[in-house]
């Protein structure tokens, strides 16, 4: 074990408070200090809203599936929404501000998705902040603020949004709605995204425990005031929601029925359905460990955000950063694929199908842009938005060359079926496997001797570029094409028999007894695992000497500096696999620990960057939970349950959910 990895392992061992929580447990993060501080998105699938250690003020709404183009180069981004859950809170004419209060203490509780932020304010009173955005109710969300005077006081509490600058022409309105004795305060803003494309509509009211206040507008805000015994404790809530054109027709009135809705509910009602979607969610997929409660916490943390990202039936996948902000645009790559889909695979798979309705809606732009490069059948863009045509900024090579996403989206569709069995289903999506299988065969060149290569490409190792027969791409495209195979036989289509000559003759250079990165390889750093991902997750290479070889070799070369997180996961699984519990709990811990970031251990995307929340990262590291220490393998007959390798220090690992049949599974 070399020293890096004996100091992450003493961090690890020496400081359960490493990413600043106190009093946490299984389900709860708990933060005391502001320093440093990385938020986190209270998510249900269609909103993200992001935590902020301001009191009474979220940092961010992100919208999932919208996007506009951006102002510095016109790429498409995903779209910011309206910030509806803002509340300027003043006491006896002093109004709470970040500088004024004490005791900032913030509590997420993963189990429920509510962020709870408690604080006092001088003499005058404590007071508690929840946010959520509500899972059963996916265009909601709601603000929880609770009072406990320590002295008579009077309040005033205004609900006031945040327009960001690539929306525009924002227009707000508060008005009174009426049905027979029923009175509807309702505060809204609607605005354009920057180029037009899309009506973006936010509307709020406030909730009451008891008797409803009359709200009154001043300026842009809307609110009440309320005169407070000392000791008596005061809950309201600000509830509403936001849509957009992209989904709904009419947005603003749609928007307007979020909060009409709320009031008719209550505040309780709303909660403990948001409670109820919550908790079917992890009696249906969760990760249970004994004897290890910070690895406990980041699994679960990591799950929570996964599950925070998606939502079933709705033909949306994930981007790297999820909805937790703006980064990579918002784009969907082979991180959905290869990174976080093999998770939700196994515990949740209706979101697993999700992530490829998504690709399925957009094989026809696939096909066009195969077409446009001047080849056949569906070529996936690497980075991909609402429209599913090439996103990647144009100075990036990767949009253009960084072509196994292709294969890791037909890989994915096959894995649907092994697991599901579902015939009838295979039959619907097969010309995706199709149409990817005969791009392969468009692509390829013929050697000489028979054999066949792929020639300027860029691989998983993004560091190199403009190179030739890269490991992973042939051999993703080789299982992608053994899958159509596959799947052809059972449903009784033809088979081209170019897809069986490339699938057997495409070639993987190994040199001295390593497989090479790619033809011509000499040693040079890599940006993350490539060579190693043919023995996991694809089954490229089986030979247990041969995945030895190319993991003595390969582990050295990855970039410790900058590489991403993935790399560390999926070498914890194949660690495991061949046995070595000590080197698969080693990359276990390395797989999030260097990328943890203050106060509740947000995912960075590498040791050096802060840019989270990566999803991707947290993908690899539930694989390496799943697929290694919990023996879980995939097939083509399903989920095989090996016998799984345990980490010293973990009692038991319990993995609750697995595939269609929710099936229980326990290491000891």
């Amino acid at each position: 074990m070399d020293l890096n990895f004996k100091l992450l392992l003493l961090l690890l061992l020496t400081s359960t408070s490493f990413i600043g929580q106190t009093k946490s447990d299984e389900w709860h993060l708990v933060a005391n200090s502001r320093e440093n501080y990385f938020g986190v998105a209270m998510a249900n699938g269609q909103i993200g809203i992001v935590t902020d250690d301001t009191p009474l003020k979220t940092k961010e709404i992100i919208l999932n599936g919208v996007y506009e183009g951006s102002p510095e180069n016109g790429i498409s981004r995903i779209v910011r929404g309206i910030e509806f859950l803002n509340l300027h809170l003043s006491i006896d004419g002093q109004q709470i501000e970040s500088s004024t209060i004490s005791n900032w203490n913030q509590v997420i509780s993963m189990k429920e998705g509510i962020s709870t932020t408690s604080f006092s304010f001088k003499d005058l009173a404590s007071i508690n902040y929840s946010i959520l955005a509500n899972r059963a109710v996916p265009y909601s969300a709601m603000a929880i603020v609770e009072i406990t005077p320590l002295k008579d006081i009077e309040i005033l509490a205004n609900n006031y949004m945040i327009v960001p600058d690539e929306l525009k022409d924002a227009k707000s309105q508060f008005r009174v709605l009426k049905d027979n004795q029923y009175l509807m305060p309702i505060f809204g803003t609607k605005a354009k995204t920057l180029n037009g494309k899309y009506t973006v509509s936010a509307s709020t009211t406030f909730l009451f425990d008891g008797q409803n206040e009359p709200l009154k507008q001043t300026g842009n805000e809307v609110g009440f005031t309320k005169k407070l015994l000392k000791g008596q404790k005061y809950r309201f809530a600000i509830a509403g929601g936001i849509c957009t054109s992209k989904d709904i027709t009419d947005p603003l009135n749609e928007s307007e029925r979020q909060p009409i809705y709320a009031l008719q509910q209550g505040i309780d009602n709303l909660v403990n359905r948001h409670k109820q979607a919550w908790a079917e969610l992890w009696n249906t997929g969760d990760i249970q460990i004994e004897g290890d409660l910070d690895a406990q916490q980041r699994i679960r943390f990591a799950l929570y955000n996964l599950y925070s990202y998606i939502r079933p039936e709705t033909r949306q996948s994930i981007a790297p950063m999820g909805l937790s902000s703006q980064g990579y645009n918002g784009h969907i790559f082979w991180d959905s694929e290869l990174w976080m889909y093999p998770t939700l695979l196994a515990l949740q798979p209706d979101m697993a199908k999700s992530c490829l309705d998504y690709r399925s809606d957009r094989l026809q732009k696939a096909k066009q842009k195969a077409t446009i490069y001047g080849y056949k059948g569906a070529m996936y863009p690497w980075e991909s938005d609402d429209t599913g045509e090439e996103a990647t900024p144009t100075w990036a090579l990767t949009g253009i060359f960084e072509q196994h996403i292709t294969a890791d989206v037909a890989i994915a569709f096959w894995n649907y079926y092994a697991l599901t069995q579902d015939k009838s289903w295979l039959r619907s999506e097969f010309k995706v496997l199709k149409e990817t299988a005969d791009f392969w065969v468009s692509r390829v060149v013929k050697n000489t001797d028979g054999s066949y290569s792929i020639l300027n490409v860029v691989g998983a190792d993004e560091y190199a570029q403009h190179v030739d027969d890269n490991a992973f791409t042939n051999a993703s495209a080789i299982e992608a094409l053994k899958n159509t195979i596959k799947a052809a036989t059972i449903l009784n289509e033809p088979i081209d028999p170019k897809w069986k000559d490339v699938s057997e003759k495409l070639v993987i250079h190994r040199e001295n007894g390593i497989t090479q990165n790619y033809k011509g390889y000499k040693g040079q750093t890599i940006k993350q695992a490539d060579v190693n991902l043919l023995a996991y997750p694809l089954h490229i290479i089986t030979d247990k000497a041969q995945i030895e070889k190319d993991l003595d070799y390969y582990v050295e070369k990855i970039d410790k500096k900058d590489g991403p997180a993935m790399a560390s996961g999926v070498l914890s699984v194949l660690y495991s696999r061949l046995g070595d519990r000590e080197k698969a709990y080693t990359y276990f811990v390395k797989s999030y620990l260097p990328n943890s970031r203050p106060p509740f251990g947000v995912f960075s995307e590498s040791a050096n960057s802060n840019n989270p929340y990566f999803a991707t990262g947290a993908g690899a590291m539930l694989q390496a939970v799943i697929y290694g220490f919990g023996g879980v393998e995939q097939t083509d007959n399903g989920l095989k349950y090996n016998k799984g390798l345990l980490p010293k220090k973990w009692k038991s690992l319990k993995i609750i959910g697995l595939g269609v049949d929710n099936k229980t599974i326990t290491v000891e």
